[in-house]
């Protein structure tokens, strides 16, 4: 049996519940349904973010009321061979050693795994003071739920965020983001006479969270797939047909496709290019991506983009910024990524092309720098851009109660200190900072590895852990 029951219990059911973001209507009707057969308050906000309340126990309804805070969308990846359908199917799971793991897609322990607490908080009789269990929806998509809730949702003064991914670690601080989206539009055409159509695939990359694998030396499909075109385009006329990688704004993309013309008497000379950049590929990222497969064949005549358009799209996805652009300048933190970007998608259709970057930084004025950066580098190529207002970052409180707290107990429990650290990625308690500027915050979770792809893995151990110390910081605040 896992441990602590009650809260793989409630992580099982969770599973069963189809919730991509932006589809998390079912899960949104199962929470009601939750906390009002329990005769708990239940609140559903008009952006979909529910609250349910539960009394402090007997003796302890003088502590100030904490809040927990988890969101119920999930990354939904896949294996290419995996047939499964999000809105409809439920996560298959499985246990391999200390770890559990999803057959095939993503497991949906970010950010089931903390909707299964405070569902198992609810549902339990544990010591603790007034609390309120929030769960936002859209997280993965742009904080939508977040974004749409009113500073008087929640009334706790102090905030735990249950959507960490490293036990030990007790989080304070968080990146700000924007995503930016660049437009190629065209009407498509035939190709030239005397060409020759191929496709060319990348798989098997490790891919990752975009904030916080962004420093871990994972390859990118979109850029490999960008700077083989170009080199071919430097060489030969090259018609452009397709494109296509990539599906989460948020993750490193792990595969690609492309679809291209060249002229017949270049189709050799294009595969030992092609041959010869994947065993470059493979030298550089020999350490972090051993199971990366490429593919070239020959295939059906396709319209292709307009010469121009094709030409400046693979320019820019050439030149577009990836990567760690900086560390963090204070040396308590000098580890710490300060400012990124991922290109995270292509997407191609019969009248344009779709590409889609993160901005992340640490540094609001550096955000809006690197976001600067990012569309002056489209606009140069003629692209359409569309940046979204972004999300703030959360700044560490040093005079913070609730973390003198968590790390006092965790010491206690475990023997060790925990480390106090912040994340290059966005979490809601940027937001949450916005509209409840005295809010006392801390974010905590049990490990996990391969999140946003379908290696995402939970350790199952650390499940007990966080749950152990979460229990004693609500009875000791």
């Amino acid at each position: 049996m896992l441990t602590p029951s009650c809260v793989f219990e409630q992580f099982s059911k969770i599973n069963t519940i189809p919730r991509p973001s932006k589809h998390e209507e079912k899960m949104i009707a199962f929470l009601k349904e939750f906390g009002e057969s329990r005769g708990l308050h239940t609140i559903v906000d008009e952006t979909g973010n529910v609250l349910i309340s539960k009394p402090a126990s007997k003796g302890m309804e003088n502590k100030p009321t904490v809040i927990l805070q988890s969101h119920i969308d999930m990354v939904c990846e896949k294996l290419p061979d995996c047939e499964i359908n999000f809105l409809n199917d439920p996560i298959q799971t499985y246990i391999d050693g200390d770890w559990m793991k999803a057959r095939g897609t993503t497991l949906g322990a970010d950010d089931g795994i903390g909707c299964a607490m405070q569902l198992a908080l609810l549902d339990g009789d544990f010591e603790h003071g007034p609390i309120e269990c929030v769960f936002t929806r859209d997280e993965e998509t742009g904080l939508t739920g977040a974004m749409g809730m009113k500073s008087d949702f929640m009334t706790g003064s102090m905030l735990i965020n249950l959507d960490s991914e490293d036990e030990g670690q007790i989080f304070v601080s968080c990146a700000g983001g924007i995503n930016t989206e660049a437009f190629f539009r065209y009407e498509k055409e035939a190709a030239p006479e005397g060409l020759f159509f191929m496709k060319a695939t990348i798989q098997g990359l490790v891919g990752g969270h975009s904030g916080d694998d962004i420093n871990k030396k994972r390859a990118n499909a979109i850029k490999f797939l960008a700077r083989f075109l170009y080199q071919e385009q430097e060489k030969m006329d090259l018609r452009l047909a397709s494109f296509q990688s990539g599906r989460m704004h948020n993750a490193i993309p792990r595969d690609g496709a492309i679809i291209f013309a060249v002229p017949f008497a270049e189709k050799e000379t294009v595969r030992v290019d092609w041959n010869i950049l994947a065993a470059e590929f493979e030298d550089e990222f020999h350490a972090t991506e051993a199971n990366m497969q490429f593919n070239l064949q020959s295939c059906e005549a396709e319209l292709v983009l307009p010469k121009n358009v094709g030409e400046n799209l693979i320019r820019s996805l050439q030149a577009v910024y990836n990567g760690v652009y900086s560390m963090c300048q204070d040396k308590a933190i000098e580890w710490l990524v300060e400012t990124s970007s991922n290109v995270a998608s292509v997407e191609t259709t019969d009248s344009s092309v779709k590409v889609v970057a993160s901005q992340r930084s640490n540094v609001m004025s550096n955000l809006a720098n690197m976001a600067a950066t990012i569309k002056a580098c489209f606009q140069l190529a003629g692209a359409e851009v569309v940046q979204s207002d972004g999300y703030p970052a959360w700044k560490m409180n040093p005079n913070s109660k609730l973390t003198a707290v968590a790390v006092e107990t965790y010491k206690e429990l475990f023997g060790k200190d925990p480390l106090v650290l912040g994340i290059h990625a966005g979490l809601e308690c940027g937001l949450f900072s916005e509209r409840y500027p005295n809010l006392d915050m801390i974010s905590i979770g049990p490990t996990l590895r391969g999140v946003h792809s379908p290696d995402e893995r939970l350790l199952i151990p650390t499940v007990d852990m966080v749950w152990q110390h979460l229990l004693v910081i609500l009875q000791r605040i």
